[in-house]
């Protein structure tokens, strides 16, 4: 499971042109799976994101964590973060978890992370335009 976590001003995702989820300040999540990933991977990687101390205190040191800062969460399934690029100019992605499996675990992964915050999803499949304000900017790749 590769995540990627970038802290946000404020982002959104829309599908043909419909905005389908937003948030104001917190975190925007690229969300990846792969064979071997399960509940354990999923419980451990939602409580990391959310404990995270990325988010800048009264003397602007990352010090305060999505929890601390009240932020939300906006979760992109994204099949592409496990793309191999070895081979030719044209990445394989057979790394990746097949559809009806990947969707199912991002759904566990998005109800897990709703026992800490709120949650906005992305819509899983679809063709999806993404706007994030990566404040800092921070971005982290986690993987389990």
């Amino acid at each position: 499971m590769r995540v990627v976590v970038q802290r946000s001003a404020s982002s959104s995702v829309a599908v043909e042109n419909k905005i389908v989820g937003k948030i104001k300040h917190g975190v925007v999540l690229l969300i990846g799976f792969t064979e071997g990933d399960n509940k354990e991977k999923i419980e451990y990687l939602a409580k990391k994101i959310v404990t995270l101390r990325i988010f800048p205190d009264e003397n602007n040191i990352m010090n305060h964590s999505l929890i601390d800062t009240k932020g939300e969460i906006l979760a992109i399934s994204q099949f592409t973060l496990y793309a191999d690029t070895k081979k030719g100019a044209r990445p394989s992605y057979m790394k990746a978890l097949t559809s009806e499996k990947a969707e199912k675990l991002y759904k566990e992964f998005c109800q897990e992370l709703e026992k800490y915050t709120k949650v906005e999803r992305g819509v899983f499949g679809a063709d999806m335009e993404v706007t994030i304000t990566n404040v800092g900017p921070t971005t982290i790749l986690l993987e389990r």
